[in-house]
């Protein structure tokens, strides 16, 4: 089953192909919708700014379009990772532009708070809220690699997947349907990312 990473220009494409192979999966990157069309599963990796992101997606010919097709018509398994998880939300606080809006939730910035440094960069735990085949494996401490100034907080509780404290209580991972986010770096976490796989 191949497996499409969204090439949009704004991503960490090497270390996720990298991330695949090592763990066993077919995957190569796609930037045309022939080639987003072709595939069984997405992955909408990002690195940057949430309205240069969405800039780009909207402004390459057919792409929102082939990625609304697959995640909501075709409802194949898509995957935001970091920035890629904030698009899926409908607007963030860091831009003016609108997200995908796939899953009813927001992209807001951390609060200003003494001693709280922004972005949040390095190893945190992650708490499972519901099971889930992201959540259901054996590790009680799931700690991850996160680098990121805004977080993601979602309408209802029953698509938070995971939750992590840093300086407020933030949603790590969500899930609605078909859709996934995360807003940690599976491909930086080790066997904790890799196990997400």
């Amino acid at each position: 089953m191949l497996i499409g990473i969204v090439d949009y220009g704004m991503g960490n494409l090497g270390s996720m192909l990298n991330m695949f192979k090592r763990i066993g999966k077919e995957a190569a990157t796609v930037s045309s919708p022939d080639d987003i069309l072709a595939v069984q599963k997405l992955v909408l990796p990002g690195v940057g700014s949430f309205d240069a992101a969405m800039e780009r997606i909207n402004a390459i010919q057919g792409l929102r379009d082939a990625l609304t097709e697959q995640a909501l018509t075709r409802k194949i398994p898509v995957l935001g990772v970091c920035l890629g998880m904030q698009l899926l939300t409908r607007s963030s606080e860091e831009g003016s532009l609108p997200g995908l809006a796939w899953v009813p939730a927001t992209t807001v910035r951390f609060p200003r708070q003494a001693g709280l440094k922004v972005p949040h960069m390095g190893w945190n735990n992650a708490v499972p809220q519901m099971p889930n085949q992201l959540t259901d494996i054996a590790d009680v401490d799931l700690r991850f690699y996160f680098v990121h100034s805004y977080y993601v907080r979602t309408d209802c509780p029953s698509h938070s997947l995971m939750r992590t404290h840093y300086g407020v209580s933030f949603d790590s991972a969500i899930c609605r349907d078909n859709i996934y986010g995360v807003q940690f770096h599976p491909e930086k976490s080790h066997r904790f990312g890799m196990q997400r796989f």
